[in-house]
């Protein structure tokens, strides 16, 4: 799984999904506050039907994303949406909740954002390579503390 990450980011990066900090991409990202989807599945092995028409890039990134809630509620995401669309963390990027039942509300936010992406796949990418959560975390924020928007508002290790 780590080398799929691994080529998952590269294509990434490699994308149109750059990120949502540009001048057009927060246009978009403006669409993303009113246009976020927000789908219900029975848990967090069955990815939502809004994820039908993506690349298997996203489809892998999502799924691993959803089962690295410990990891990704502990690191925030630089793309805007902390003050655009109240995220707290980059789990919020691709989960907006997970119910008592097992039942998991996602959120396409991260379909959308370049910038979700890569810190998702880059956390981790890095946690299965054994790096601490802190370690990550402190990656994380010198990589992204200039030339993009505030962090959300993750609490600090």
């Amino acid at each position: 799984m780590k080398k799929s990450l691994f080529l998952i980011l590269t294509l990434l990066i490699g994308t149109a999904l750059a990120g949502c900090s540009s001048e057009s991409e927060e246009e978009a990202h403006i669409e993303h506050v009113n246009g976020d989807i927000r789908e219900e599945t029975a848990s967090v092995t069955t990815l939502p039907s809004f994820m039908d028409e993506k690349p298997q890039e996203m489809h892998d990134i999502y799924m691993a994303a959803a089962q690295s809630k410990e990891l990704l509620e502990n690191i925030p995401c630089y793309c805007g949406c902390g003050e655009s669309v109240g995220h707290r963390d980059n789990y919020d990027c691709f989960v907006n909740k997970t119910n008592e039942d097992g039942s998991i509300v996602w959120d396409d936010h991260g379909t959308k954002c370049g910038v979700c992406m890569e810190i998702a796949a880059q956390s981790i990418i890095d946690y299965q390579d054994g790096k601490s959560i802190k370690e990550i975390r402190e990656k994380i924020d010198s990589t992204y503390e200039n030339g993009y928007a505030e962090p959300t508002p993750t609490p600090a290790l």
